[in-house]
């Protein structure tokens, strides 16, 4: 059974974690080797995209704490920027006092869109194309038989039209395909295309562009948490201030665009770190987000917050996620593999509940620190270690440096230069007394 919860992991060194890793997650160390030098070689990268030169690294951290569903998981997430695995880590032990976090998935459709132009009379191809549905559906339903046989295929047919745009009017048809435990673009655009001439033949129109809409709001990921009003509490901040702060943090978020821009980057950050993490396509995730942050037709919030009867705060995220564990990256990646091993997913579904999680806790971190001490304190403090690398330190210099800096709440990096000119100085003084 995988055990989230690894008292001191912060404080031990690279291959203590390892090993602590391999053990809470029930795996022998040798399961976790793709994370050692990011698990993909040069010759295999050439496989994957055009004039490959190299490699390029980003760090990969694991988030603890996390119990969805009743189920313990540790989560590896990779991106560069400091705080955030460590703020989705104490968020997670904080919703774990209220059950952790519940969360749900809708089936995995996806939206494959036809753009028909050319079309003479607009109203009457749509009825056409409605009176042909069933044949349609029929032949996109024969297109994939191994998506066939595990309980995938196409769904549904749509028709709009499109009345008023820079080339006139069109037809817009959307096939809802069920893409069971992938992420869907292959399977969903090859069957746009097989049913493209179909489509003409029909509207005597012309399919122009046939391809997936990462617009997956077929496809929806909730999850929802309740942090108890006791475990809100903090140094010089009691609960009810802290609750009060986050819900009035959240409402500026849902009143305006410009707040709530940072805001789901806030969300994305948790999103993102394990949408890389297991090979999946985050610029896809990125995309649906955001449209669908807009979909009234104001950009807002992707979460909401208040509180329940017993006072306690709750927080709910609801967007699209489409993910897969089949296909793409999430099979030729070895650390791709290793990373979701380690989440120990059997389906697309549960690697969503887990993001979408990963994803409220950031949100509660990032609104906890804003509406309290502020973001630049705890994220600084983690910021300085960069500035000190940066600036020339090594070894034990990197956190005496680090420290120096947010002592004195300058955490730049001429600052870190001057710091360690003074150092050597004064090393070169001792060394002549």
């Amino acid at each position: 059974m995988t055990n989230s919860r690894i008292s001191g992991f912060y404080n031990m060194t690279l291959e203590e974690r390892r090993a602590k890793l391999a053990e809470a997650a029930a795996q022998t160390p040798d399961g976790l080797l793709p994370f050692n030098g990011g698990g993909l070689s040069p010759e295999a990268a050439d496989h994957m995209i055009e004039n490959v030169i190299g490699l390029y690294s980003l760090p990969l951290g694991i988030a603890l704490n996390f119990l969805v569903n009743g189920r313990d998981v540790l989560v590896p997430m990779t991106l560069e920027e400091p705080s955030v695995v460590a703020g989705a880590s104490f968020m997670a032990k904080l919703a774990r006092a209220g059950g952790g976090f519940t969360a749900t998935t809708t089936e995995p459709l996806m939206i494959g869109q036809m753009q028909v132009i050319n079309v003479h009379n607009l109203e009457e191809a749509k009825l056409k194309i409605h009176e042909k549905k069933a044949e349609l559906l029929s032949e996109a339903d024969s297109i994939d038989p191994i998506l066939k046989k595990f309980g995938g295929g196409a769904r549904d047919l749509e028709v709009r039209i499109i009345e008023d745009s820079p080339i006139g009017g069109f037809l817009v048809i959307h096939l809802i395909y069920d893409v069971r435990d992938a992420m869907g673009a292959n399977a969903v655009n090859t069957a746009c295309e097989r049913l493209a001439p179909r489509v003409e033949a029909i509207t005597g129109g012309r399919v122009h562009l046939r391809i997936l809409s990462n617009l997956a709001d077929r496809r929806i990921a909730r999850a929802r948490c309740t942090i108890p009003l006791q475990e809100l509490a903090f140094g010089n901040f009691h609960g009810p201030e802290v609750r009060d702060g986050i819900i009035a943090a959240y409402a500026f978020a849902a009143a305006d665009p410009y707040r709530a821009a940072t805001h789901n980057k806030g969300i994305m950050n948790g999103v993102d770190s394990v949408v890389i993490a297991t090979g999946n396509d985050w610029r896809a995730i990125e995309a649906g987000a955001h449209a669908y942050a807009a979909r009234s037709g104001r950009y807002t919030s992707l979460s909401t917050w208040g509180q329940n009867e017993a006072g306690d705060l709750v927080g709910e995220l609801e967007m699209p996620m489409a993910v897969g564990i089949v296909g793409g990256a999430t099979r030729v990646h070895p650390a791709a593999r290793a990373a979701l091993k380690l989440l120990d997913v059997t389906s697309a579904s549960q690697l969503a509940e887990i993001i979408v999680s990963v994803g409220l806790a950031q949100n509660l971190a990032a609104l906890r620190a804003l509406s309290t001490e502020g973001i630049q304190r705890g994220h600084m403090g983690l910021h300085a270690r960069q500035v000190a690398i940066a600036a020339g330190a090594q070894g034990e210099l990197i956190e005496r440096l680090a420290q120096e800096l947010v002592a004195e709440q300058q955490v730049r990096i001429d600052r870190a230069e001057e710091i360690l000119r003074q150092w050597s100085v004064e090393s070169d003084e001792n060394q002549h007394l």
